[in-house]
């Protein structure tokens, strides 16, 4: 190592982040983590400087108890993706995983018959079902999925495509924030996704409600200026403060006193930003709590 890359060490030393537990809360447990954690700009912010891809889960399984896995989004991972996340976890983990784009992201017309990518998603996950490690599959769905009874009729093949599985549904379309849908999703045994996200009017408004057995609440960020116009990388990008996170302690403690399992996933994933925030926010709780 030259002088000056120990010079550079020096004055920006790494440090390792603290373990974020699983929070017990009356007769449930909260968990906090991030939506995603194989990033190549976390290296640095979250992850050593000589990490490889394959140690990123496991190290990341040793600083938090969950992660939502955001690859499966893209494409349905291989049995043997799937396999390998269980083998380098420990037993206690838990993974959420979104279902593809194909399957949640249709043209409206489309959406009266489930893509055969819903099947493989079901069949290649079942390493994470026998381990016992699948705590919810998110059904992410845009906003111009909106509320419609074609729509709804989508959301009963989904569950019977899906029997027997932990879902979740996060819409984007505020007008899916009504009791009617709430309703519906208690039929299908469907959880409701609580959402912290810029505050345009079309987009839903922060709320604790919590439907069956599983509370889920996703960080977005609150990026206006990129929300509909940036990628990927930018529309998340967003780093929240201790004032704004203050209110949603209340809300998920009032999720986790209706349920069993409550899931807390931070979406800001931009230079790490989701990492920190998922650990202020589990120190909020603790706090908060009296722990």
């Amino acid at each position: 190592m030259s002088d000056s890359q120990q010079s550079f060490d020096f004055v920006h030393p790494f440090e390792s982040p603290e373990r974020v537990e699983s929070i017990p809360f009356g007769d449930g447990t909260i968990v906090v983590g991030t939506c995603g954690y194989s990033y190549k700009d976390w290296v640095g912010p979250f992850y050593p400087q000589n990490i490889k891809s394959n140690g990123m889960l496991p190290y990341y399984a040793e600083r938090f108890p969950a992660v939502e896995i955001d690859a499966s989004y893209y494409r349905v991972p291989s049995e043997a993706t799937f396999a390998s996340m269980d083998a380098r976890t420990p037993a206690d983990f838990r993974f959420a995983a979104k279902l593809p784009g194909t399957v949640t992201h249709l043209p409206p017309e489309d959406i009266h018959h489930v893509p055969d990518d819903a099947r493989l998603f079901r069949e290649n996950i079942a390493p994470l079902v026998r381990s016992g490690k699948l705590g919810a599959v998110l059904m992410q769905f845009p906003h111009a999925f909106a509320a419609t009874p074609r729509a709804e009729n989508y959301l009963r093949s989904l569950r019977e495509e899906l029997a027997d599985f932990p879902l979740v549904a996060e819409f984007r379309n505020r007008e899916w924030q009504r009791n009617a849908t709430l309703e519906l999703l208690s039929e299908l045994d469907v959880g409701w996704c609580n959402v912290d996200e810029p505050q345009f009017e079309k987009l839903l408004r922060p709320s604790s409600d919590v439907v069956g057995p599983l509370a889920y609440v996703r960080f977005h960020g609150r990026n206006y200026k990129n929300w509909w116009r940036g990628s990927a990388e930018t529309r998340y990008e967003y780093d929240y403060t201790e004032e704004e996170l203050a209110p949603w302690t209340e809300r998920v403690a009032e999720m986790a006193a209706q349920t069993k399992q409550t899931y807390v996933f931070f979406n800001n994933h931009r230079l790490g930003q989701a990492a920190k925030n998922a650990g202020t926010f589990a120190r909020m709780l603790l706090e908060g709590f009296g722990g």
